[in-house]
């Protein structure tokens, strides 16, 4: 289970985040590429978007379902 007090850094202000368990698979980008990216030297992936829909909000839900390392957390 992701911990809020462990988010990444690059991680926009919003109830989706990505903790510091991330293991850079990059399944959420596959599932939700409008909202997760990967950073600069690909070790861990962020969330760089809040969810402005349901369709996007129902993405960043299967990223979070489908995440191997339990790193994407939801606050909302």
């Amino acid at each position: 289970m992701a911990d809020v007090n462990n988010k990444v850094a690059e991680n926009v202000e919003g109830s989706f985040y990505v903790d510091d368990q991330c293991i850079a698979c990059q399944r959420c980008i596959d599932e939700a590429p409008e909202n997760f990216k990967m950073n600069e030297n690909f070790s861990h992936s962020y969330v760089y978007k809040q969810p402005e829909n349901d369709t996007e909000k129902k993405h960043c839900e299967y990223a979070m379902d489908s995440c191997p390392a339990e790193a994407i957390g939801n606050d909302g």
